[in-house]
């Protein structure tokens, strides 16, 4: 692991900062503890992965979801895919003062793109999220700002999980926040999270990824190499010409504008949980009622309930807490 470099900076002092720079919460992880306990030993993406310098400290940014965006049904909202990709603009602007502000203060700042996928670690069909540089979601839970829930996604008690989440490394010897030891979430007993899930991906205290990419990202990496594909394996000349002036062309195209649909994408499962001092005030009345649940998601939740904690569980208690 990196060495931490004496500053004059403080926790305190850092955190006062990115609040004034915008963030809404912020919290500082303890690099060594992420590269003990990576969420998958299997496929370790920890700090120092990325660097043998700068990941002593990874501090988490979270910016909140417009609530507005949160009531509107669809989960394919464009106002939704557009308004949580101007808030990741607003992340990474925001990570780039903190670094250079932490720089002028004598120590290094690496911002960490949240939403990356390597081509050359990507498998069609296959977790998209494994190729991210660095889990933010686990990053958080350490920094103190939640723990993980049913679904594996991050919740606080401020805004429950409906915020979005920037990361900056640095060596600099700061004293980290200490991860909650208690789980926020309401388990299969709340569910609310898995009867209002469109592709039906949210399990046992997991997550099937595979099922969420669809709609976490329609038109991401995954999308595109289909797509670019299909025109390539067209016989005709006509028929390539006739499916790049297609809709798809289309959705793409506004995608690649501005990144909505790409690097963002469904959230309903955030939209509907009770979790959060937001909730009862901003959301509860509009979205109380969840139009997709089906008999069949209530039958799931029951055995669910009333089942032994599975091993995904066990995997992830580190970062789900005490239930």
């Amino acid at each position: 692991m990196n060495e931490l470099i004496p500053t004059t900076l403080t926790a305190e002092a850092i955190k006062e900062k990115a609040l004034s720079l915008g963030a809404d919460l912020v919290g500082i992880a303890d690099g060594a503890l992420m590269d003990q306990y990576a969420p998958d030993p299997l496929n370790p993406r920890t700090p120092s992965h990325i660097t043998e310098y700068d990941g002593g400290r990874v501090i988490v940014l979270a910016k909140r979801i417009s609530f507005a965006t949160s009531r509107l049904p669809a989960w394919n909202d464009q106002h939704k895919f557009y308004g949580d990709e101007l808030l990741i603009s607003a992340l990474e602007e925001l990570a780039l003062d903190l670094v250079f502000w932490l720089e002028d203060n004598g120590a290094p700042g690496l911002l960490i793109p949240y939403h990356h996928v390597d081509p050359l670690k990507f498998v069609k069909g296959e977790d998209t999220q494994a190729t991210y540089p660095l889990s933010a979601e686990h990053a958080a839970v350490e920094a103190g700002l939640g723990t993980l829930g049913l679904n594996q996604q991050l919740i606080t008690p401020e805004y429950g999980p409906r915020v979005i989440l920037g990361l900056v490394m640095t060596s600099a010897d700061v004293v980290p926040d200490r991860k909650m030891e208690k789980t926020l979430c309401l388990g299969p007993e709340c569910g609310r999270c898995l009867k209002a899930c469109p592709a039906d991906a949210v399990q046992h205290w997991d997550r099937d990824w595979k099922a969420c990419d669809k709609f976490r990202s329609p038109f991401g990496f995954e999308f595109l190499s289909d797509y670019l594909t299909g025109i390539l394996k067209e016989p005709e000349q006509e028929q390539q010409i006739a499916k790049l002036r297609g809709m798809e062309s289309s959705e793409i195209f506004q995608a690649m504008l501005r990144g909505s649909g790409v690097i963002t994408g469904c959230r309903r499962c955030a939209d509907v949980c009770p979790v959060g001092d937001d909730y009862e005030t901003l959301l509860k009345k509009w979205v109380d009622d969840i139009p997709e649940e089906t008999p069949e998601k209530l039958e799931r939740l029951q055995v669910m309930t009333e089942a032994t904690l599975p091993e995904s569980y066990h995997n992830q208690k580190r970062w789900v807490g005490d239930l």
